[in-house]
């Protein structure tokens, strides 16, 4: 059952025209739940039917006098249009919060906290339905996936560099984590997929949005068209190029939570603030277009940042402490790179070779090389959150 009905004010048309006030039934365990429509918080750029929209929303059933469990949280209702084959966010975290236990359950103070999800197919005689009939295995057939969840903070939200610091590092660990142990790779960090939690006057990194996550051990087997997953700024400078045929690898979501810092910090003067054009003419690099150049200039400008020699990013002073983060990053990237052109140009010549970690661009891109750069922020350490993780570090540190 699924159902739009009108409360204080104007009748909300359909889907895509809410207006406050507006409430939404759906189906909930053994029978509906209904929630009151509030602000749309995010509407994503695309088809109309197929992008994501989150919409805050507060619990309107019934017996919601004090004794429902969704009473008094902070909620959003978030719908989003996949293929029918594709694994919930749910799944995922239901997979997480099952391994969470005892030494890893913080990290489930990173992860999104998802509280029902439902489904609802498209009919018969649906414009859906239709172009399956008429392009039969060259069309996924969607559904509506929807999913109540608690409201998280933006970036925006966040008043201090060290903050910032502290949620990108958050972010990293949580990534590390899932990739290890639930066996979970992200494949979509972008700068709205990283949000806060505020738990105690503790403020924590959420690696939120698992829509387009994949199991690590199935998602080498689909066809490679799967795998140009991400948010085209933000994206490895790889998979912008024509010729790349995956798979998506971890350290491609590392190198884009590289970028979603870089654009944060030389493109806005504070989390806060709006996008204000750069500083000074001597800028190389103009990351403004990022957020509407297409493939081609996008692998074009990432592969000079990332082969540039002596490279300084200039940001705002408000995160002056990210510009060593970002050299550092940069130039492991680098040499990752470098290394990896020598062993291919071995390859094409016929040469042995010794084998080369693509994961890691042979140890020189790894998870231990980012968080060597970043458990410390302006000579400040930061919080690991887990034990592993101190005791790589105890090992990594200097004699």
């Amino acid at each position: 059952m699924l159902h739009y009905a009108a409360a204080d004010g104007p009748p909300s048309k359909d889907l895509f025209e809410w207006l406050g006030g507006s409430l939404f039934t759906f189906p909930y365990k053994d029978g509906t739940r209904t929630v009151r429509l509030k602000r749309v918080l995010f509407r994503s750029n695309g088809i109309i039917g197929r992008g994501t929209i989150v919409v805050r929303v507060e619990c309107n059933c019934d017996h919601c006098d004090g004794h429902c469990d969704w009473y008094g949280k902070k909620l959003i209702l978030k719908l989003s249009f996949p293929s029918e084959t594709r694994v919930s966010e749910q799944t995922f975290m239901d997979r997480c919060k099952a391994l969470a236990q005892g030494d890893h359950a913080w990290v489930l103070n990173h992860l999104p906290h998802i509280y029902w999800t439902f489904d609802v197919c498209f009919q018969v005689n649906t414009p859906q339905a239709n172009f399956k009939k008429r392009f039969k295995d060259d069309y996924e057939m969607r559904l509506m996936r929807g999913s109540i969840q608690e409201e998280l903070e933006p970036l925006s939200s966040l008043e201090t560099s060290k903050d910032c610091a502290q949620v990108f590092y958050d972010v990293v660990q949580c990534h590390h984590w899932a990739l290890k142990y639930p066996k979970i790779l992200h494949r979509d960090i972008s700068q709205g997929n990283i949000m806060v939690r505020e738990k105690d006057g503790e403020k924590y990194g959420v690696l939120n949005d698992w829509d387009l996550s994949s199991w690590v051990n199935e998602q080498r087997d689909g066809p490679t068209s799967k795998f140009r997953t991400g948010t085209k700024p933000y994206m490895a400078h790889e998979q912008h190029s024509h010729d790349w045929q995956g798979p998506h690898r971890f350290r491609h979501d590392l190198e884009s939570l590289f970028y979603v810092i870089l654009l944060l910090v030389c493109l806005y003067p504070s989390p806060s603030a709006k996008y204000t054009a750069p500083m000074s003419p001597a800028q190389d690099f103009e990351y403004e277009e990022w957020h509407k150049q297409d493939d081609s200039f996008l692998v074009a400008k990432k592969s000079l940042v990332i082969n540039a020699h002596a490279w300084t990013p200039i940001v705002f002073p408000f995160f002056l402490g990210f510009t060593m983060w970002l050299i550092n990053l940069q130039r492991a990237l680098r040499y990752g790179f470098f290394a990896l052109g020598y062993h291919e140009d071995f390859l094409r010549l016929g040469k042995q070779s010794k084998s080369f970690d693509q994961d890691t661009l042979d140890n020189h891109f790894s998870y231990e090389t980012v968080v060597s750069t970043m458990h410390r922020f302006s000579e400040e350490e930061l919080k690991t959150r887990g034990s592993e993780w101190q005791e790589i570090l105890l090992r990594l540190q200097p004699i």
